[in-house]
């Protein structure tokens, strides 16, 4: 046998590592697939973005993106499972307000800046106070005057307890001194069919759970929590406007990693994910969903997640937001 028939194979390995993509391409089928773990049910804002995220990374020549669903526990369990995976950059998870919320609240023990690595910040929404479109408050004064005639008969209700909607609303009852029952349901939408169907007088939402309800008249908004009003909701003041309180928050939705995932791993994936929110049909797509891109990834994201732990921890303290 000659030598080139013995050394055929490693000839046509080497030509086909020569042919073979290079850049991201390459890179994306040397990982396999990614997997984003959301800690919220199907249906949701959160899994909605990751699953558009998902279908845009793939159709770019990305890595095939696999979304899991694992909700429970207000967001420790899917947060814990990512926490514990192994730091190769194929499993990150999917964040929101609760990321920042919990350890504060002291019902999980991982910590938002060490245990896991920031990636990118995707994108943001607003948080609304909805009643019914029928319902006689058509102002958050409306609704004030009405709790304070009625002490302790009037329900408000979020998903929850414990989340940023929760929280909202005990800013909201403690600054216009209310005494009102606070209702919490697994997510927004169990709470949207309970205002429905009357058993509560408002709820403190995530827009983009309500806004098809908001545009056909269902409902109707009565403040936001955002710094300036939401073009989509021009009529919608924020809560500063009304002087009730000056709080501010948004809902935040962003992908981090396990901690200790290599630098040039964090670097594909954040690559990835802004290029998708780049996409020229992304942004049509997001608002559709009351979604508005954000992009802000890497360090910057990191230092962002700081400054909402040390908010949080703060109107938690102020506030005195426990949960059993």
């Amino acid at each position: 046998m000659t030598a080139y028939v013995r050394n055929r194979p490693a000839i046509a390995l080497a030509a086909a590592m020569l042919l073979a993509p290079a850049g991201p391409v390459a890179w994306s089928q040397a990982m396999g697939p990614i997997k984003i773990v959301v800690p919220y049910t199907p249906g949701s804002g959160p899994d909605i973005l990751s699953r558009l995220m998902a279908e845009q990374i793939g159709r770019a020549q990305g890595p095939t993106v696999v979304v899991e669903n694992r909700p429970g526990g207000g967001t420790v369990i899917g947060t814990e499972a990512v926490e514990r995976a192994e730091p190769d950059g194929r499993t990150v998870l999917l964040v929101a307000n609760s990321f920042v919320i919990n350890p504060p609240l002291q019902r999980a023990s991982y910590n938002p800046s060490t245990s896991f690595e920031p990636v990118c910040y995707l994108a943001a929404t607003p948080m609304v106070l909805v009643v019914l479109g029928s319902s006689p408050y058509r102002t958050l004064n409306d609704l004030i005057a009405a709790a304070r005639a009625k002490p302790g008969e009037l329900a408000f209700a979020s998903g929850g307890p414990g989340s940023s909607l929760h929280i909202a609303i005990e800013v909201l009852k403690r600054a216009a001194n209310l005494n009102i029952t606070y209702v919490p349901y697994g997510g927004t939408a169990p709470a949207i069919n309970a205002l429905m169907g009357n058993h509560v007088a408002a709820v403190w939402a995530d827009y983009p759970t309500v806004v098809s309800q908001l545009q056909s008249g269902a409902l109707r908004g009565l403040v936001t929590t955002s710094h300036a009003r939401i073009e989509t909701l021009p009529d919608v003041p924020t809560l500063g406007e009304t002087r009730v309180s000056k709080y501010e928050a948004e809902l935040f939705y962003g992908i981090v990693a396990p901690a200790k995932t290599p630098s040039d791993a964090l670097n594909r994936l954040s690559g990835w994910f802004s290029s998708a929110l780049k996409a020229p049909d992304m942004k049509p797509k997001l608002a559709q969903q009351g979604l508005f891109p954000v992009g802000m990834c890497g360090a910057e994201f990191g230092a962002y997640l700081r400054r909402q732990v040390e908010e949080y921890s703060r109107v938690i303290r102020e506030a005195d937001i426990t949960v059993k």
